[in-house]
Order: structure tokens, then C-alpha cells, then sequence
């Protein structure tokens, strides 16, 4: 799908010599038939093209497409949270949903690719699902569909035999050189699907996301609008594809938005009113017109006035890969202020495995300490632990919550990047943020809007079993972190 230039209305009465300012009385023949085909071509267009959009601000019309959303999970083998927890749809199903209605075009922006059971040599039976969806990848060419993937440099600790099937079916692939480019990798995670359907999320292109890991992202289905935006931002990471690519300073218009932070798309999202955009890391990659990353992150948090809920893998006010590492306190001061200034209630819930970092439990018990009963600051510091069987445990990379999202009582964030400071400026990600201060109760759907339905995933987890608070380090300390 290539980028598409900005839709503008044209007015078919003004400024176009169609009515010339001598004009007095009747049009002249040729005048009345210049003015009928414009205005056939103006309706024909409109007609054609009934899912263009726009900003929200000034003069800017709303997405007209039917636009279906839904929260999509990976709830690791083994977890459970009761008969009371209403499951949302799995990662899995909603990939092989996704490539069972692919009829023209199948895009993806990967990290890595490793959707067989041969990387980890474990045998392990819930590769299966991974091995489905690879099968039906395959597939795609001889139906017909132009499949194309972005995906990081592979290393050689992974060897890129899925993307060699994947090119041997007639896929098109394009590692893309980010170390070079900019520092960092490819870590993005998002499909796009006929132009018309999207998914975003925390999960990677592995056959462990769908059974092993706990992941979270967004399903939007019949939404052109959103998709030819998130398109946009492919097509930047396949020009950065090419052998000895560089960066464009500035980057051409044609990947240039409408939607961001100041001016979202405004669309209706399962019958419920919201303004939607998506943001982009690092800045490097965005086009005029596109929020970074960051900014988006810190916008959601610097409107909030009533609370701030955070689930992600791992939470650094540093850099996480730089030597030596450095202090990058963007968020956390964030979050501070939001606590201090606007007395925003702030729950944090942090992914705890063996591969946990030992420098991040310092800060987070230092933002846990913020409340106590002089302050009356309301923070909290969970931590999240996926249980493990003993053959479970041997899975390299596996059993953790890889959740990377935020909400608050206006918006939801869900987003492809850990919070430390490479992932915002050197590694490239991206994020959808949905603006949705309304309720959805009353609107015959049953379901809550998608904020908060990512609320109720958030206090289901927040409340579970599997979570510990940071104070009680006899829960969690042995499992947290090389030991």
C-alpha cells in the first residue's frame, strides 16, 4: 500500500474560473458545462472514496468507515484468572483471522521472525500455533496476495529461515539496517491488511507471543482511514529497506500526516465516539506532521487528572543498552509531576523475569516511596510474575508479561516499546493512542469502549494473583533478575 496525498475538497463554485466576476444573469452553455462536470466529479469522488478523512481541527472531516476495534490478548499456557474474567480474543486467532480475509495486500513491521519450534530445540507442543501461521503466510502469494515484510537486521543468533520461506513463496522482505541508521533496531510490531484492517501490539512475530508470553495489542477491522495512516509509516521503514538507505532530511510529503496529537482523527470506533492517532519513535522516522513516540506517551499523561494505569515489560528511567548507561528521566519525571501537581493516582505494573534488569528495581521502589501518609501522594508499584511448570521454565524467552500499554480516565495507549530511554530515541516503535472520554454504557454494546475495556484488563491483572507489590520482596526477589 503506498502512501496516499491528503484528500482535498474542492469547491466547485469558488475560485476555479467557473463563475467569472463580469458574470451577470444566465451562465453562458460552455459555463453551465464546465460547472456540471465538476460537480459530477466532485460527487463521483466522494463516492468512490467514502472512507477519506481528516483531522480534527478547522475545517476537517470525520473517518466515515464502519470502524471495528478490539483489544486482542496472548494469556500464557497455565494462567488463569478465574470463572469471572470474560477472555478477550486471542493473538492467535485474530492473525489467522486476519490472513483468512487478506485478499489483495498483507504488510508487516517486525523485530524478529521466529514462528518454528527449531530456534529453541525445546520440542515444545505449543509451537503449533506459530507453525499454523507461518503455513498460511505462505500461502498468501499463491492466492494472489502481495505480502511484504519490514523487519530488523536478523543476527546470528536468529537465523532468518522463516523469512527464507517467506521469500521463497514470493513474499518480498526487506531487512531494515537500523543499527546503522539510527542505533537501534526494528522493534515495531503491527500488521496492515488490505487497506482496510490493522493489528498493533506488544507481540513479536514468534510462536512464543501466541502461547508462552502474555501480550497485549488492538485489532481494528473496516477502518481505511487508520490503516492508510499506520501505511504510512511502513512505507518509511521499506524505503530505510533498500542497501545503503539513508535517513531523508526532511522526509518527501507523501509521508507526511494529519493526525497527531493536536489534531487526532476523529471516527467511530464500535458506535462509540473517539479521536485517534498514531505515533512513531524515533524522531528521526517521523514524517511531518506524525507526534513522536515520547511526545504521545507524555501528552496521555499530561492530561490525565483523575489516574494513570501503566502495564509494561520493563520500566528504566535510564538507557537500557548504551554503554555506559545514562540517566533519562522523561517519564519518570512525567509521572512525578502528575502525582505532585494534579494529585493523578498512579498504579505501575511491571513485568517480572529472569532477564529483568537489577538496576530498575532501585527507581521503582524509589516511585513507590513517593506515597506515604503525610504525602497522601497515590502511587503504586506492582510487579507481574507468569507462572512456570518446570518444562515451561526451560523455554528460553519466555513466561513474562510483555504488555506495553497506559490508560487513563480519557485515553488508551497501547504501544510496541519498553519505557527506558533507547526505545524513544534510537529504536524505532510506534503506538495507538485512542481518545475516548465518553462512555460507552447506554450505546447497546455491552462491551464498554475500547479505554475502558483496556481499564478492565488492567484492574483484572492489577488484582490477580500473579502480581506482588514492590515492597514485598520475599514474593518476588528470586524471581526477578539473574541470581
Amino acid at each position: 500500500m503506498k502512501p496516499n496525498s491528503t484528500y482535498k475538497q474542492l469547491d466547485p463554485l469558488q475560485d476555479h474560473g467557473v463563475l467569472p466576476k463580469r458574470c451577470r444573469g444566465a451562465l453562458p452553455p460552455i459555463a453551465l458545462l464546465i460547472l456540471f462536470i465538476l460537480i459530477f466529479l466532485f460527487f463521483f469522488n466522494l463516492r468512490l472514496n467514502p472512507g477519506r478523512c481528516r483531522g480534527a481541527g478547522g475545517d476537517a472531516k470525520a473517518c466515515a468507515d464502519p470502524c471495528r476495534i478490539v483489544l486482542v490478548e496472548s494469556i500464557p499456557e497455565g494462567m488463569s484468572f478465574g470463572a469471572g474474567s470474560a477472555p478477550n480474543p486471542s493473538t492467535f486467532s485474530t492473525w489467522m483471522n486476519l490472513l483468512g480475509s487478506a485478499t489483495h495486500s498483507l504488510d508487516i513491521a517486525s523485530f524478529y521472525w521466529t514462528l518454528t519450534n527449531e530456534d529453541t530445540h525445546t520440542q515444545e507442543p505449543s509451537a503449533t500455533q506459530g507453525e499454523q501461521v507461518l503455513q498460511e503466510l505462505l500461502r498468501l502469494s499463491r492466492r494472489g496476495v502481495t505480502v511484504r515484510v519490514a523487519v530488523s537486521r536478523p543476527s546470528a543468533k536468529a537465523p532468518p529461515r522463516d523469512l527464507q520461506a517467506l521469500e521463497s513463496s514470493g513474499a518480498a522482505v526487506r531487512a531494515v539496517d537500523l543499527p546503522r541508521l539510527t542505533g537501534g533496531v526494528l522493534h515495531t510490531k503491527f500488521w496492515l491488511v488490505d487497506g482496510a484492517h490493522l493489528y498493533v501490539g506488544s507481540a513479536n512475530m514468534d510462536w512464543r507471543s501466541l502461547t508462552q508470553v502474555k501480550e497485549l495489542g488492538a485489532a481494528v477491522y473496516n477502518c481505511s482511514c487508520l490503516a492508510e495512516d499506520l501505511g504510512k509509516i511502513f512505507e518509511a521503514y521499506w524505503a530505510l529497506g533498500v542497501p545503503g538507505a539513508s535517513i531523508p532530511v526532511p522526509w518527501p510529503a507523501n509521508y507526511s500526516t494529519a493526525f497527531n496529537a493536536e489534531t487526532p482523527l476523529e471516527l467511530q470506533l464500535n458506535g462509540s465516539a473517539a479521536a485517534v492517532y498514531f505515533s512513531s519513535s524515533p524522531p528521526a522516522l517521523c514524517a511531518t506532521g506524525r507526534t513522536e513516540d515520547l511526545g504521545a506517551l507524555l501528552s496521555v499523561i499530561a492530561a490525565a487528572e483523575a489516574f494513570v494505569d501503566i502495564a509494561v515489560m520493563s520500566y528504566l528511567p535510564t538507557t537500557e543498552f548504551s554503554h555506559p548507561q545514562r540517566f533519562w528521566p522523561a517519564i519518570d519525571d512525567a509521572l512525578r509531576r502528575a502525582m505532585v501537581e494534579r494529585r493523578v493516582r498512579l498504579r505501575l505494573l511491571v513485568g517480572c523475569w529472569r532477564h529483568s534488569q537489577a538496576t530498575m528495581f532501585p527507581f521503582l521502589k524509589s516511585l513507590a516511596a513517593v506515597a506515604d501518609n503525610r504525602s497522601h501522594y497515590s502511587v503504586a508499584v506492582r510487579l507481574f510474575m507468569v507462572p512456570a511448570s518446570a518444562a515451561q521454565a526451560r523455554i528460553p524467552y519466555a513466561r513474562v508479561n510483555h504488555n506495553k500499554y497506559m490508560v487513563t480516565e480519557k485515553a488508551a495507549y497501547i504501544g510496541t516499546s519498553n519505557w527506558s530511554g533507547d526505545y524513544f530515541t534510537q529504536t524505532a516503535g510506534s503506538a495507538l493512542v485512542v481518545n475516548q472520554t465518553v462512555s460507552a454504557a447506554g450505546t447497546g454494546t455491552g462491551t464498554g469502549t475500547i479505554r475502558e475495556q483496556l481499564a478492565a484488563v488492567f484492574e483484572r491483572d492489577w488484582s490477580s494473583q500473579y502480581s506482588a507489590d514492590i515492597g514485598d520482596t520475599e514474593r518476588w526477589q528470586s524471581r526477578c533478575g539473574s541470581h
